[in-house]
């Protein structure tokens, strides 16, 4: 359904963007406190435009949602010494338009505001980068734009090298799912820094999905999946390291898990004549250098998530048996009172717990809030079970468990579909 109203913008930003009448580039970042990280986050960002992008007329947009801790006037006053990074004084100046967001808290309602003024200045491509990034460089925003600029990409997802343990709902249920799904090897599907085209941020505008999930943590995957429905031309860049404000899996992600799943299986629903007929994926072209970096380590509490997992398997117990089919159910009761050591939770059973969640998300078996939050102590156990299967391991030899991981939710998709009403 098509969103037929123009987004609200602050009347000092209408004033504006009437002023700047046109650009050709915009970089988007949307923000809430991040005084400590937003300054080498706008610099990063001026200094891209200036040495990749001299000649191009170019707007910084910060959508913020009420910081109290000076973010905005920070993206307001901050300042780069061209001469020290050797870009000459030939550059385009650049705009900067620091503006609330209007509609439901969250990063999808800073992005709509970004997009709509996108839209109204009729940009040829635009870049969104998270306002607690430390390991972003100029070289970021080449990446996410120049594959729009010069190669006619729509769409540019984000190719990082993280800790295995970074990232974890990415790893076990979005790059997987997705892939499975539409067909398209795209490795950080919910990354947080992309780029697209001015005429895919007027087909995101049009969508009737901000009073959603989507306005908040669902935001990523939904960009991702509409760039994979549309026909738009996807590509990745890599990036190197994300290097960023990262939280360990055992603390409270319910929430974010709950609107990325939530926002995962009501795409299904919208598109189900795309993923249906798909049996197998394929690489999307990648830009950039791939090399080695150093990655911050993250410590996991294990302990904890088995802990929350059995609490789940004495608790939970009529609500995952409406959920998830006897098969799944005979599984998970068998790792009860199993010893830390020893816990695995199968692929394959991990790919039928999400598969029958989706199927049970579209019959409506549950109110979707109750088991999207039935979800978390699941999720929880596959993440301890993935974490005791990799801890002597490097982050590469990790990433052979996520592509065996991949490849069981394609082999096992025909259970998926043949049950889908």
């Amino acid at each position: 359904m098509l969103n037929s109203t123009i987004t609200p913008l602050a009347a000092q930003t209408e004033l504006t963007v009437e002023q700047i009448g046109a650009a050709d580039l915009l970089v988007g970042v949307p923000s809430f406190n991040n005084a400590d990280t937003i300054g080498h986050v706008i610099r990063a960002v001026r200094a891209g435009l200036a040495k990749y992008f001299p000649d191009r007329r170019a707007v910084l947009v910060n959508a913020d949602g009420g910081s109290t801790d000076g973010t905005p006037a920070i993206v307001a006053d901050t300042l780069v010494d061209f001469d020290v990074l050797f870009i000459g004084d030939r550059q385009s100046p650049l705009h900067r338009i620091v503006t609330p967001y209007h509609g439901i808290p969250g990063k999808g309602s800073a992005f709509r505001t970004i997009f709509e003024i996108a839209k109204r200045l009729n940009v040829q491509a635009c870049a969104v980068v998270d306002s607690d990034l430390r390991s972003i460089t100029p070289e970021w925003i080449e990446l996410l734009l120049r594959p729009i600029v010069q190669e006619g990409f729509d769409y540019v997802a984000p190719f990082y090298q993280r800790h295995k343990y970074d990232g974890t709902i990415t790893n076990s249920i979005a790059y997987p799912l997705t892939r499975a799904l539409y067909g398209y090897q795209v490795r950080q599907p919910i990354g947080g820094d992309f780029g697209f085209s001015g005429d895919l941020a007027k087909h995101y505008l049009n969508r009737h999905v901000w009073e959603s999930d989507v306005a908040r943590f669902g935001i990523d995957i939904w960009m991702t999946t509409e760039a994979l429905t549309s026909g738009a031309r996807v590509c990745q860049s890599f990036l190197g390291a994300k290097i960023h404000n990262p939280k360990d899996p055992a603390a409270d992600l319910s929430d974010m898990l709950a609107q990325v799943t939530g926002a995962l299986f009501s795409l299904m629903e919208t598109h189900p004549a795309t993923w249906t007929p798909v049996r197998a994926s394929e690489p999307v072209p990648l830009f950039g250098f791939q090399y080695e970096t150093g990655v911050e380590p993250i410590h996991v509490n294990v302990d904890r998530m088995l802990e929350v997992f059995q609490q789940g398997l004495q608790d939970l117990q009529p609500v995952w048996s409406r959920m998830l089919s006897e098969e799944s159910m005979a599984q998970l009761n068998a790792l009860q009172g199993v010893a830390t050591a020893a816990f695995r939770m199968p692929d394959d059973l991990w790919v039928r717990v999400i598969y029958d969640t989706a199927l049970s998300y579209h019959a409506g078996v549950l109110p979707k809030d109750h088991l999207l939050k039935a979800l978390t102590p699941l999720y929880l156990g596959r993440t301890a079970s993935f974490v005791l299967q990799t801890q002597g391991l490097t982050t590469r030899e990790a990433e052979h468990h996520i592509e065996a991981l991949c490849r069981a939710f394609e082999s096992r998709k025909e259970y998926l579909v043949t049950r889908w009403p």
